[in-house]
């Protein structure tokens, strides 16, 4: 996948899981694609991992949220690779991004992340091509997140509007 057109460098933000979220950044903080893919079982994600990285010219950064054998077999293929892999998780990224009142349950948190990412969707020139699993859109916040992070951007979005 060239994505070299649009900028020198990329950031992948990656919500680990068997059903994986994948929102992809350039460094400007822009998103450049999202979405979400049901690897099946832990053999298809080590399967799927290391092309997939391949394939994005200039990737600098993996955010991987998440833990356990998935976000470790992300964060092994990123290093053969040399990509930066930060490990992350939901309390930490949604403790800058989201309310108190925002995450007081998992389920909230999901919905407040769907409605964060379209906003962020819509207000900028990200491809708005369907309205993002919940999957999608905690990789897209973890992405924005990860832009911050890098120092790619210079202040988080205000989504909560």
């Amino acid at each position: 996948m060239n994505t070299s057109n649009t900028s020198d460098h990329f950031l992948l933000s990656v919500d680990a899981g068997i059903r994986t979220g994948l929102a992809l950044f350039n460094n400007h903080g822009q998103l450049v694609w999202y979405r979400s893919h049901n690897m099946s079982s832990i053999s298809g994600l080590r399967k799927a991992v290391y092309p997939l990285l391949k394939s994005i010219d200039g990737l600098e950064y993996l955010i991987i949220e998440g833990g356990g054998p998935v976000a470790e077999t992300w964060i092994h293929t990123a290093g053969k690779l040399g990509i930066t892999a930060i490990k992350t998780d939901a309390g930490e990224w949604r403790r800058d991004m989201l309310y108190d009142r925002q995450q007081r349950s998992g389920t909230k948190a999901k919905q407040t992340a769907i409605k964060m990412a379209l906003q962020f969707i819509r207000s900028s020139d990200a491809p708005g091509v369907n309205i993002p699993t919940h999957d999608a859109a905690e990789a897209i916040l973890t992405g924005i997140w990860g832009c911050y992070k890098a120092g790619w951007i210079a202040r988080l979005p205000d989504l909560n509007k």
